[in-house]
């Protein structure tokens, strides 16, 4: 059988190098982060880390958002107690970089058709799905009549969260109670009104 050329990538070199970036996120924030410093850092050449990312921005990319693991919550019993779990995985989510890796991070982001591609097939979709099923949940207990636009409801969620965080640059000791408010108004506004369960 015909040998694949080249060596196989090493997992350790991955991990030295994820380590590396955020520690140095950390202590230096993001703007001032290079690919030098990680290199030393991780005790790596600096080709081993453009072997694996093409810029220090995939190369972040990578170590901060690729290493959350998103998994649906457990069943909650209810649609607001569902989605007030939701909430609270976005939460965690978004402060789990140091502060300032978020805001910098997306607009490198955004400027790159091909990173904004990977962000949308990755952490977007991850909590796509989370909402997703929620919502599939919710109408199976009966609680809603159909399922309406995850995207809308995905929407609803994450806006008031980032903005507290990034726009209004609010407490973020303060984001548990603003995570459980704004589930349980998703939730009311789902299930009653005139509005009940209608897509966008």
């Amino acid at each position: 059988m015909r040998q694949p050329l080249g060596r196989p990538r090493d997992g350790r070199v991955d991990g030295a190098i994820a380590a590396a970036a955020r520690e140095l996120l950390a202590e230096q924030g993001y703007a001032q982060l290079t690919v030098d410093a990680v290199a030393s850092r991780a005790g790596v050449g600096k080709a081993a880390i453009y072997r694996r990312h093409a810029t220090k921005q995939a190369m972040i990319f990578a170590a901060v958002m690729h290493d959350l693991e998103l998994e649906t919550p457990p069943d909650a019993g209810s649609l607001a107690a569902d989605l007030a779990a939701v909430t609270r995985v976005i939460a965690t989510t978004l402060t789990a970089p140091p502060p300032g890796v978020v805001p910098g991070m997306l607009a490198d982001v955004h400027a790159d058709e091909g990173m904004a591609a990977a962000f949308a097939e990755t952490f977007v979709k991850a909590e796509r799905d989370c909402v997703t099923e929620v919502l599939d949940r919710a109408v199976g207990r009966g609680e809603l009549a159909h399922r309406p636009d995850p995207a809308r409801v995905h929407a609803m969620l994450l806006g008031p969260i980032f903005a507290w965080l990034f726009l209004l640059l609010e407490e973020r000791a303060r984001l548990p109670r603003l995570a459980e408010a704004l589930a349980a108004d998703v939730a009311h506004s789902l299930t009653t009104g005139p509005g009940r369960a209608r897509d966008a």
